[in-house]
């Protein structure tokens, strides 16, 4: 089933749109699976569940000389669970305060490393919603040097939790040309070049705004295994 899911949206995906498989709450067959249908990228959002499962299938990987995974953080990340996960991710995705951000800094400065981030921004209605506003993020970029152990990849965002298409689609459209404005502006960010917006329900909308990135749980995996 899960191939046949991932099958399925590779055929719609247009090429240059990463999937990211959202394996939160699954078990490691179920990424097993998902791998050997030839998913590399899989994104997780719990510190301990995300640092176990790497330790679980790392072995599996060396063992077969298999193609190595490329794991994301794509949720809200707490300072004191940084060595959780720092020293796995590829890309955390979901950096949304400066606190966090010179904290990632710091890490990779006393652990002599580059993390690779998204600036998670807030997008949809909800109050609740962690993430930067448009001026923060501006900000940020303003003054990028000062985080000389973090490379600066893009945005991430979710759309407002409706039914309302229109809305949905107005929000991607909201951050898509804010990733556009940003790109003009800053050019010497030359990583700066990824929008991760869209989710099993509305990446479909999303592809047509810009997303270079989708995250997808539950259309490959099924309801979240708790």
């Amino acid at each position: 089933m899960i191939k046949d899911n991932i099958d399925k949206i590779r055929k719609e995906l247009p090429s240059g749109v990463t999937l990211v498989a959202v394996s939160k709450y699954h078990p490691v067959e179920a990424i097993k699976e998902a791998y050997e249908a030839g998913q590399r990228v899989f994104g997780e959002n719990r510190p301990q569940e995300f640092e176990k499962k790497v330790k679980e299938l790392s072995p599996w990987i060396a063992e077969g000389n298999r193609e190595a995974i490329e794991w994301h953080f794509i949720g809200h990340l707490q300072t004191n669970k940084l060595k959780m996960v720092l020293p796995y991710a590829n890309l955390v995705q979901s950096v949304d305060s400066l606190h966090l951000l010179q904290e990632i800094d710091k890490w990779g400065r006393v652990n002599d490393r580059i993390i690779n981030v998204l600036l998670e921004i807030h997008l949809g209605a909800e109050h609740t919603k962690q993430g930067f506003k448009e001026e923060e993020v501006l900000d940020i970029l303003f003054n990028a040097e000062k985080y000389r152990n973090v490379r600066f990849c893009g945005l991430m965002g979710m759309a407002t939790h409706t039914d309302d298409r229109d809305l949905i689609s107005a929000d991607f459209s909201r951050i898509d040309s804010f990733m556009a404005y940003l790109v003009d502006l800053f050019p010497e960010l030359d990583s700066f070049n990824q929008l991760s917006i869209g989710m099993s329900d509305d990446w479909n909308l999303a592809v047509q705004h810009g997303s270079t990135m989708v995250r997808v749980g539950t259309s490959i995996f099924g309801e979240r295994q708790y």
